[in-house]
């Protein structure tokens, strides 16, 4: 009877183990399964961060495009406006020089004068 009683204890423990491992490779499958999804999700996240990213990135280098841009255009309307204001501030400069001349000119033509009067005076005098 010992052996019987034994006999049935073993293969109740049998039984139970392979019913226990069955639900342990069951499990093990849908831990798997449940990764595998997580893992699929995160890469579909990190994708689309990836192109936010990408997207972020194109958006600050149009900006920065733009940006230039304006500097440059900003730049050439500066050194236009600075030409403009050289060339009208030498052109003030000639007229000033000229005007400058003419006088030098009108006075050196009056001492003159004087000088030949003063010199006519002289011979007249003598």
């Amino acid at each position: 009877m010992k052996k019987v009683v034994l006999s049935l204890a073993l293969v109740a423990f049998l039984g139970l183990s392979l019913n226990s491992c069955r639900d342990t490779k069951e499990k093990a499958e849908d831990a798997v399964e449940n990764a595998a999804d997580a893992a699929g999700d995160a890469m579909d996240d990190a994708a689309d961060a990836a192109g936010d990213a990408v997207d972020s990135v194109k958006d600050a280098a149009s900006d920065a495009a733009d940006a230039a841009g304006d500097a440059v255009d900003g730049a050439v309307d500066a050194a236009g406006d600075a030409v403009d204001n050289v060339k009208e501030g030498a052109k003030d400069m000639a007229n000033d020089a000229k005007e400058a001349a003419g006088d030098a000119v009108d006075k050196a033509k009056e001492a003159g004068k004087d000088a030949v009067d003063k010199a006519a005076d002289k011979v007249k005098g003598n």
